[in-house]
């Protein structure tokens, strides 16, 4: 249990109409009390969860009017006893008011360790807390939905329930061995096998649409290639809306990588812009087209933009023939002009879809956006009633997967059982990461280091 009182501004450091500075811990009424003047009564005498009005000072000097409210333990965001000093919400206003604060006693909050109490409390488990920061970050309506979800326990629910079911053949092969007198295991690998099957089946269905899930949630690393003047600064504009990036028929304008964020309805694409690739003697112009080449490597699609107006050349056919098997679409710019090149006979070169686009006039765009999420499969993600979006889930089922897929193959073999309980109890300890059960202090830390400040 914390004992020390910590404070921070739990909202955004800007000009609005209110702002919240958060004291949470033993004493924090104490220490509330020393900075707080409410008429006619006492802070430590409000009823808790009750507003009351009064000023914030610092000594003698007012600081700001404010609501104060006062929440007990257990019934509190942390678990602890909290206070909330919502103020209004100017800058100036809100760091005097936690100066104020901090000199009473509380020490400064570390990012994240509001919400770091609330686990350790038994308030959320390590999932719930990691959506409250997913609930924050979320820039779509299916991020914030499943943020909520996991907030509200969903993931636990169905961790707790795999946990359940492998602990209890743990538990009867481990008995059983201890006591084989009065507990056999004549039979029980094939009473076993359909019960592994099915927990292994659970895991592999929550990791089936993880990565899809992610993508959909956090946004597709998306990368723009082609030759010089096909239209990829233009592509990038009409895309955005906006004049983002320059546009000239000077061959090379583009010479460093652009990168903006794209909703296109519920899809968010991380798109980068980068120099045209072609041979240069311009060493600058080089290292575009490398850093181009290499935004490439690590994209998840590949949006390359061909010129409709002119035939294939050289450098296209080589760049196409080295994105095969990766997630791309060939886009025929410039479709408002006289066409030379066909799509069909595109996409049987390349073997990749094609869409004839015009960045000019938006002709296609919402045929780009449709591929993207036809591509991803993101229609059938929203319909799995649970999604993974997290990466350190992911990983962990995984991790699971691949112990109960070991079992399989011990229980295939005819190995003993206690052979079994090993890769039981490896599955069983990284779905428990998942929640918090076998989490070590470093791996707590480092999640909660990455929260916000207040939060």
């Amino acid at each position: 249990m914390q004992t020390d009182v910590i404070a921070a501004i739990a909202t955004g450091l800007s000009q609005s109409g209110v702002g919240i500075v958060r004291i949470s811990g033993p004493g924090a009424v104490d220490i509330a009390e020393k900075v707080t003047e409410i008429r006619g009564k006492t802070l430590s005498a409000l009823a808790p969860r009750h507003m009351a009005l009064g000023f914030v000072k610092d000594g003698n000097e007012r600081l700001d009017e404010a609501l104060i409210v006062v929440m007990k333990a257990p019934h509190s965001y942390t678990g602890e006893d909290t206070v909330e000093l919502q103020c209004h919400g100017g800058p100036l206003v809100l760091k005097r008011v936690l100066e104020a604060v901090l000199k009473a006693g509380a020490r400064l909050a570390e990012p994240g360790e509001y919400t770091k109490r609330a686990f350790l409390n038994g308030r959320l488990d390590l999932s719930e807390a990691e959506a409250v920061m997913d609930l924050i970050r979320a820039e779509t309506d299916f991020a914030r939905e499943t943020a909520l979800s996991q907030l509200g326990g969903s993931v636990s629910e169905r961790i707790r329930h795999l946990r359940a079911e492998i602990l209890e053949e743990t538990a009867f092969i481990e008995a059983a061995l201890d006591d084989p007198e009065h507990i056999s295991l004549d039979g029980y690998p094939e009473t076993f096998a359909p019960k592994l099957a099915k927990i292994t089946q659970e895991v592999q269905t929550l990791l089936s649409g993880s990565e899809n899930g992610r993508r959909l949630a956090e946004g597709i690393n998306t990368v723009i290639l082609g030759r010089p003047n096909v239209g990829k600064s233009s592509l990038l504009n009409a895309l955005l809306g906006e004049e983002r990036a320059i546009v000239t028929a000077i061959p090379g304008t583009t010479r460093d990588t652009i990168e903006e964020t794209l909703r296109l309805g519920d899809v968010v694409l991380h798109l980068a812009d980068t120099a045209g690739l072609r041979e240069t003697a311009d060493e600058i112009e080089k290292i575009g087209v490398a850093l181009a080449e290499k935004k490439a490597r690590e994209s998840e699609l590949i949006l390359y933009v061909l010129d409709g107006s002119e035939s294939l050349t050289k450098e296209d056919e080589d760049e196409l023939g080295q994105l095969a098997g990766r997630q791309a679409i060939v886009l025929i710019n410039k479709s408002d002009l006289e066409q030379v090149l066909d799509e069909e006979e595109v996409a049987k070169k390349t073997g990749m879809e094609v869409i004839r686009i015009s960045a000019r006039t938006g002709e296609g765009l919402e045929r780009v956006k449709e591929a993207v999420e036809r591509r991803f499969l993101f229609k059938e993600v929203r319909q799995q009633p649970l999604v993974i979006t997290n990466v350190r889930h992911q990983a962990l089922l995984r991790e699971a997967e691949e112990a109960l897929l070991r079992v399989k193959d011990s229980l295939e073999a005819s190995l003993p059982e206690d052979f079994f309980t090993i890769d039981l109890n490896e599955a069983y300890r990284s779905l428990g990461l998942i929640i918090g059960e076998e989490a070590e202090e470093d791996l707590i830390n480092e999640i909660f280091g990455k929260f916000c400040l207040g939060k």
